[in-house]
């Protein structure tokens, strides 16, 4: 089946290269970044305003390849683990996901804070955090990551998915 997904935008930020970025939004809680999104989608900024954060889609561009089996980031045995139990960038179809601060939008653009993401990244779609929706209430596993809030706001990407 053919998907059709193109770029609505593309993010700016302050990460030229792969090696040594932030691994996760809360590792780039100080980083801010800014969304020129195409002139075809502006209309669909209306009312995004009124929203503290906002999930970003997108296309991890400079992913050249995939493994089924990574030993991510964040795994303190260094473990093989299945591509889709992680959150790194060379998943098979290359999209990306981060929730970041909205901090404003202003016709076109979109500035935003909690930046993990590689500059001139194309955006494929935004979504609201709505916390009644994204909440989830019982019991929450994290499977093998075990890794704490500051060890993971530490951890900067090496050369393993260059």
């Amino acid at each position: 089946m053919k998907i059709d997904i193109e770029s609505i935008g593309t993010i700016f930020t302050e990460f030229k290269d792969r090696e040594n970025m932030p691994v996760q939004p809360c590792g780039g809680d100080k980083s801010i970044g800014k969304i020129v999104i195409k002139d075809e989608y502006k209309q669909g900024l209306k009312d995004l305003d009124g929203f503290s954060h906002i999930y970003l889609i997108y296309y991890f561009h400079k992913s050249k390849d995939y493994k089924l089996e990574v030993i991510p980031f964040n795994d303190k045995t260094n473990s093989k683990r299945g591509v889709f139990s992680t959150r790194t960038p060379i998943h098979p179809n290359k999209i990306g996901l981060s929730l970041v601060k909205l901090e404003r939008v202003k016709d076109n653009i979109i500035e935003i804070r909690g930046v993990d993401i590689l500059n001139e990244t194309p955006l494929i779609d935004i979504k609201p955090y709505i916390p009644n929706f994204d909440f989830v209430e019982g019991e929450i596993k994290s499977g093998w990551m075990n890794s704490s809030l500051d060890e993971v706001r530490n951890k900067k990407s090496d050369k393993r998915f260059l």
